[in-house]
């Protein structure tokens, strides 16, 4: 078995919940698309990440079925576990900073593959939908505290891959405070935390606590 971490990304403030991510620190003894994608499919993470390049930061993402060209939270976490001041995948050059327990990285919302924003009038209605239908990506929100930008978030990946229901999703909530343009506090899954900040010249912060599990 090749060796890998396991983090959880996106923690809740008392260090639980948060969404497994899969890292192989040496992406060479696994160089080829093909054998990454059963690796990933394998470990059942809803993403997997190969660091290719440590020093520059260079990775590549794979969920149980497909590559991505970027993902928020395998981002957060890859960044943490190597700490780089950035991160190199294929939709473009990802910003990285540590401060304090959080762990932050800055991205662009186009870089983002197409997710369905749906908004509900309680975080009651969010917490009882069920799993929708396969075939569309489906972030569902409401607000929790407008005022204060406190969101109740659940996300549905609508892929055949055995992920119904994505614990912390990054890139959404990366979608989703470019159009709203405000930072937010975002409580999704059954307890994770995600920190959004809009920034300059339409680049986005996304900040979560990172832990080691393995």
């Amino acid at each position: 078995m090749t060796d890998y971490d396991v983090l959880r990304v996106f923690c809740g403030p008392r260090g639980g919940y948060g969404n497994e991510l899969g890292v192989v620190r040496n992406g060479a003894v696994m160089p080829g698309r093909e054998e990454r994608q059963a690796f990933a499919a394998k470990l059942g993470f809803s993403e997997t990440v190969f660091v290719d390049d440590p020093e520059r930061g260079v990775i590549d993402i794979y969920t149980p079925t497909l590559r991505l060209p970027f993902a928020g939270h395998p981002c957060v976490g890859t960044a943490w576990l190597i700490d780089v001041p950035e991160l190199v995948v294929p939709a473009g050059v990802v910003g990285a900073r540590q401060d304090g327990e959080f762990c932050w990285i800055e991205a662009r919302a186009e870089w983002v593959p197409p997710r369905t924003l749906r908004q509900y009038g309680t975080a009651a209605e969010v917490d009882d939908l069920p799993v929708p239908p396969k075939g569309e990506w489906v972030y569902a929100w409401a607000w929790l505290d407008e005022p204060a930008g406190r969101i109740r978030a659940r996300a549905f990946p609508g892929r055949d891959d055995g992920i119904d229901e994505d614990e912390a999703t990054g890139a959404a909530a990366l979608l989703l405070t470019d159009r709203l343009g405000r930072a937010l506090n975002i409580t999704q899954g059954t307890g994770s935390q995600i920190l959004t900040a809009p920034q300059p010249e339409g680049w986005t912060e996304i900040g979560g606590r990172v832990y080691l599990e393995r």
